[in-house]
Formats: structure tokens, sequence, C-alpha cells
């Protein structure tokens, strides 16, 4: 699935210039459109918490991340946002390979923006679910 998919190059250095820890998390862009956003990671032992596992904390980073560039395509016109809530669930864990990561909008309103973000492993399984809410700040 996600071996296939080429690299959207633009979006990849447009997250790391605008959240930097995006490049420290090894998050790249694959696809970026406002009805869908796909990136993936790959596992690597310095993101592991116990037993070689992808810690729960950069799961939720990387989710924060493909939301936040979900949610910034849907902004009206020189808005900006911020991130008022966020819940994940995890489902398993990971401990190689590769991992996909889907965000795709639920909501999206005049004051709020919420989507949702799926964190599937490389043989297709859902590792996580993100629901996150981003507040709408309307350009002065």
């Amino acid at each position: 699935m996600i071996e296939f998919a080429k690299r959207d190059e633009e979006f990849t250095q447009m997250a790391h210039s605008m959240m930097p820890f995006t490049r420290e998390l090894g998050f790249e862009v694959v696809e970026a459109k406002p009805e869908r956003v796909l990136a993936r990671a790959q596992w690597a032992a310095e993101r592991c918490t116990s037993g070689g596992m992808l810690h729960g904390g950069y799961l939720m980073a990387v989710a924060d991340a493909a939301g936040a560039g979900c949610a910034g395509l849907n902004l009206p016109q020189g808005a900006w946002m911020t991130t008022i809530e966020s819940k994940t669930n995890f489902f398993r864990g990971i401990k190689e390979g590769v991992i996909e990561i889907v965000t795709v909008p639920v909501n999206i309103g005049r004051t709020t923006i919420t989507v949702q973000t799926d964190i599937l492993n490389d043989k297709g399984k859902l590792v996580s679910r993100t629901m996150q809410t981003q507040y709408i700040i309307p350009s002065a």
C-alpha cells in the first residue's frame, strides 16, 4: 500500500518549515488535499518505548502533525488555528516497518475544524485513531 506512493516533497518541506519537530519525527507527506492528508513514517529504535514498540507519544505527535496539515488545508483565507482538543485510542503496537498516517476532516465549521487521523501498520491494520479539534483564529 504505502510503498507504492510517491512523496509530496513540497508539502513535506512546508510541514518541516512550519512545524520543525516533524523533521525530527521522520514525517513525510505522501498526499495533501483538503479532503485527505496521507503521510508516513518509519519505525526506528530511538522512537520506541520498552519492548521495541513505537512510543505512544510518537504516534500522537505524527497524528497531530497530519491533523494540523489537514485542518490547515480547510481554513478560510488568512485564518490561523490552534489545537483545543486531541484524543487518541491505541489498538496495537508497532515493532517494525512503515506506518501510514491518514487524516480526514470530520466537521468543518465556522469556529472549529475536527479531523480524524488513523495510523495503520504496513499490513493495513489499525494501530491508533486520533480525534482532534482545531480552533479557527480569523484573520485580523
